[in-house]
């Protein structure tokens, strides 16, 4: 089970509008749409929260990738329920409401079945419940975690303490401004890898990504997308493909496997924002995955 990952986020229902259309209470959070891109890889183990009201058909998505959903607890209540729109340029949303339901008394608890999970990916959720979990741990070789400006703003010391023992980190650009107080995102990335982390990967949105290990600078664009249609996910999409990719390789230290992994995350996410919801990512084919890549590789020289 060393290549087994184990998340540990939400699973939720997203109502969201953009200048394509709308959705209401369909299949979200960050779990979900980690999983969904990591499960093309390697095995996943997923940890959360839902309420009665959360659908067997949604499932039924998660068990056809051959997602462990045994650790996904249901409680007296309604689901995480997050409701938001989107400017007609997709730089800016605005949340209309964030029902915490049930996500509000999540206490996450591993059992002897998750030992054996060589990675551990602590999805954006209180810091404080991650270090719980990533004392919960016994020994992956691998742990990464995500967050976000509330955060950031509210247990800024309860995060400094996750990442002074969590390997990778992902966080996105205005997030890691932020933390750091920075203006740079370089002398950002090197704040916070002496926080740390040995590698540091900030989100860019449509600008792409960038990786920060050894002392190595890499960015990565975005992949070209036509359509946007649903950004929602796509940050936990790309850490998905990231880690999913990266749970495969003997050495996950290595650069050239780091870079493959920029590259697939970039891929997943790509595919995530051109549907509503999982809609895309839920039906993807390796092919698919594969062959988008190879097409976005070539035009980066990376092999």
């Amino acid at each position: 089970m060393k290549n087994t990952i184990l998340v540990v986020g939400s699973v939720a229902l997203d109502s969201v509008q953009t200048v394509h259309g709308r959705t209401s209470k369909a299949l979200g959070g960050s779990a979900v749409y980690f999983s969904l891109a990591a499960s093309q890889f390697t095995k996943v183990r997923a940890i959360g929260v839902v309420g009665e009201d959360f659908p067997d058909a949604f499932r039924s998505v998660l068990r056809r990738r051959n997602i462990n959903l045994d650790g996904i607890k249901v409680m007296p209540g309604r689901t995480f329920h997050w409701k938001g729109s989107y400017d007609r340029n997709f730089k800016n949303a605005t949340t209309i409401f964030t029902h915490l339901n049930v996500f509000e008394h999540f206490n996450p608890r591993l059992d002897r079945s998750h030992d054996g999970c060589g990675i551990l990916f602590l999805a954006n959720i209180d810091p404080d419940l991650q270090w719980d979990v990533f004392r919960q741990m016994k020994k992956p070789r691998l742990t990464a975690c995500d967050t976000m400006n509330y955060w950031i703003t509210r247990k800024k010391s309860a995060l400094k303490k996750l990442l002074s023992r969590v390997n990778l980190l992902f966080i996105n650009e205005e997030e890691a401004l932020q933390f750091t107080k920075e203006h740079n995102l370089i002398r950002a990335a090197r704040i916070l890898a002496r926080m740390g982390p040995q590698i540091i990967v900030i989100k860019k949105g449509d600008s792409g990504a960038m990786m920060f290990c050894d002392g190595k600078v890499l960015p990565l664009p975005a992949y070209p997308v036509e359509k946007v249609v649903d950004p929602t996910g796509a940050g936990d999409t790309f850490a998905g493909g990231f880690l999913g990719y990266l749970a495969a390789c003997p050495d996950w230290r290595n650069f050239n496997a780091l870079r493959r992994a920029m590259a697939y995350g970039t891929v997943l996410a790509s595919f995530d924002v051109e549907d509503f919801s999982v809609k895309k990512t839920a039906r993807l084919a390796k092919s698919e995955i594969r062959n988008r890549y190879n097409k976005y590789v070539r035009s980066l020289s990376i092999s």
